[in-house]
């Protein structure tokens, strides 16, 4: 499936309709002010707003469906969830061009306004919506002849597992699920699903087996004898971007946003892997670039300050850079301003306290006030990393961490921040029972992430910088 080619469908002809339905709007508008505008018709094609409007027009409508995520998951398109959408962002649409953008200077009267907002409501909508009909219905001809379809992974083994393969694979209409093989929870001396499809290890070496064959759809079909296991199983497969499905006898015990994935399929059950809205996403990130752009600059005057500081407090460089693991498991270098004496972990990783000889007098106050942390900024502003997110850890305390915490992983599922919920509670931890207790509120924030609850964090992170409350 080419992913690319399928998204240029989409933003040409959004494009195209959006330049299509400016055309047909300001032809109206011109002959409700002039009846016989069709007599001097080259008039119209001469108004400089005409063009400047096919030029910013188009792009303002591209620019919105990219925030609401029209363009993600291309292929995974429902046509009454497209009329819908199309429907209600066109709405929002047509009132901000309505109000925002200079039509004409003449006013008619008022009827006039509202004829005029319906025709470009009409015009914008039934086009654009019209072409992309044409598209996913197309590529749902594809997908239910079984031409287009989706790397999947069956988890679990044996009967369940053999009945949903079965339900699938013999489905009249198809669903799209192109059957790679199966991973098992526990160990048998015989698989019944392995008649039909390759045994590609157990469900702990998911993670590799999704990257290896390209997993798409992840099916999640284990016996009821299995169902302890169906928490680690989840885990595992929260810190990927594919979709999961799960058979509904455990619907009961499967936390977060669920849906039905379709009527005349097998009834499965899809967990959402969004956490926040694509438009809310896209806010977030505009966010971290504006915030740390204007961090950087206005703090010009304290990072000098600070530098010098750390530089007169002891020996050593300016900059503590540190590797540390990000979104999916990703490593990257993580920068402070340095608040530790030279070759504080020359016996090996450790934990800062409160009394911590290795932290400089100068080091303390630094990071008392969060100051230490502003470099991070820079890897905000580069997207390593994000205002708000779960505080990014080393991977040697990651794996006594998920020892006694297995749903530390999940944080895995976003990018680390300069301020989390847990940093707001307890600061620096001091030890792995303190970063197991700050996980408790960073897993809340994962099941709550909001544009409202990052804003709650960074006040109360601005109060406590202020007041010099920082552990």
């Amino acid at each position: 499936m080419n992913r690319r080619l399928q998204v240029a469908k989409y933003v040409f002809f959004d494009w195209l309709a959006a330049a299509m339905a400016w055309c047909i709007f300001y032809i109206y508008r011109k002959y409700t002010e002039d009846n016989g505008v069709f007599s001097h018709f080259e008039s119209v094609w001469q108004d400089n707003k005409l063009w400047l409007g096919l030029l910013v027009v188009p792009v303002f409508w591209l620019a919105l469906y990219i925030v609401i995520g029209s363009y993600r998951r291309i292929y995974r398109k429902a046509r009454l969830k497209e009329l819908g959408q199309t429907f209600f962002v066109t709405l929002i649409g047509v009132t901000i061009i309505f109000f925002l953008l200079i039509l004409d200077d003449i006013i008619l009267t008022y009827r006039s306004y509202y004829q005029s907002f319906i025709t470009l409501f009409f015009c914008q909508f039934i086009i654009t919506y019209s072409f992309r009909l044409i598209i996913t219905t197309a590529t749902v001809r594809k997908i239910h002849s079984g031409k287009l379809g989706f790397n999947t992974v069956i988890v679990g083994s044996n009967g369940n597992a053999m009945k949903v393969y079965n339900d699938i694979s013999k489905q009249e209409i198809s669903s799209g699920n192109k059957f790679v093989g199966f991973v098992n929870v526990h160990d048998f001396r015989f698989f019944k699903v392995e008649q039909y499809i390759p045994h590609l290890g157990a469900y702990k070496d998911l993670n590799k087996v999704i990257q290896d064959y390209q997993i798409e759809e992840v099916i999640i079909a284990i016996e009821r004898s299995e169902i302890d296991t169906v928490e680690r199983i989840i885990t595992e497969l929260e810190t990927t971007n594919v979709l999961i499905k799960v058979i509904p006898l455990m619907q009961d015990i499967i936390f977060g946003s669920v849906k039905v994935s379709g009527i005349f399929h097998t009834p499965l059950i899809e967990i959402s892997p969004d956490l926040m809205p694509a438009w809310q996403q896209t806010i977030k990130r505009a966010i971290d670039i504006i915030v740390s752009l204007i961090a950087m600059i206005l703090l010009l005057p304290v990072y000098i300050g600070t530098a010098i500081g750390v530089k007169m407090s002891s020996k050593g460089p300016i900059l503590f850079s540190q590797e540390r693991v990000g979104k999916r498991g990703i490593p990257f270098k993580m920068h402070k301003f340095r608040s530790m004496y030279e070759d504080a972990e020359k016996s090996g990783p450790q934990l800062s306290s409160d009394d911590d000889p290795r932290i400089t007098p100068f080091g303390s106050f630094i990071r008392k006030v969060r100051l230490d942390e502003i470099p991070q900024f820079y890897t905000v502003l580069i997207g390593e990393m994000s205002l708000v997110g779960p505080r990014p850890e080393r991977q040697y305390y990651i794996d006594q961490i998920v020892k006694k915490a297995p749903p530390y992983r999940l944080l895995m599922k976003i990018k680390p921040g300069i301020t989390s919920w847990g940093q707001v509670k307890f600061g620096y931890a001091s030890n792995i029972e303190e970063m197991v207790e700050r996980l408790r509120y960073d897993i809340l924030y994962l099941e709550n992430m909001s544009i409202a609850m990052d804003f709650k964090i960074l006040i109360y992170t601005v109060l406590i910088v202020l007041q010099g409350r920082g552990k």
